[in-house]
């Protein structure tokens, strides 16, 4: 009886362990993705995600991103030169891709940005990351 209850012990703590391993990781890619944001996308989009006027789109409330999920990882990495509608409203601006940004960086902007102004994605995995980045194409047009 006794072997049992600190079987259940340990199986319970280290179910916690995983819990709270996930949400740190979670909190790190959230974190350090903000940072990203802040560096390589707030000039544009700015630091709230409203966009830039007419320029450029928003973040915030996109249909956009809630949408084209896939499409949104691979413009970070390759950009886009043509018309984009986000909101109803047509962007004509180029966005210059990143190509520099490692998949794990293209990672953690998207936890951040798809967990930010009202999104609820969860984490964004590095792994799905590099399967979206391997099969997407440079542009959407």
């Amino acid at each position: 009886m006794r072997s049992n209850y600190w079987l259940l012990l340990t199986s319970l703590l280290l179910a916690g362990c995983g819990h709270s391993q996930e949400k740190n990781k979670f909190t790190n890619y959230y974190n350090q993705g903000e940072q990203l944001y802040i560096k390589h996308c707030s000039n544009c989009h700015q630091p709230n995600g409203t966009g830039l006027g007419r320029v450029y789109p928003p973040l915030h409330q996109s249909d956009f991103m809630k949408d084209n999920f896939e499409a949104v990882i691979c413009l970070m990495k390759n950009g886009i030169d043509g018309p984009l509608l986000v909101n109803g409203k047509e962007y004509n601006q180029a966005m210059p891709g990143i190509p520099t940004l490692t998949d794990l960086e293209i990672a953690e902007i998207a936890t951040y940005i798809y967990n930010t102004w009202q999104h609820k994605h969860g984490m964004v995995d590095v792994a799905e990351v590099s399967r979206v980045l391997r099969d997407c194409t440079p542009t959407l047009n």
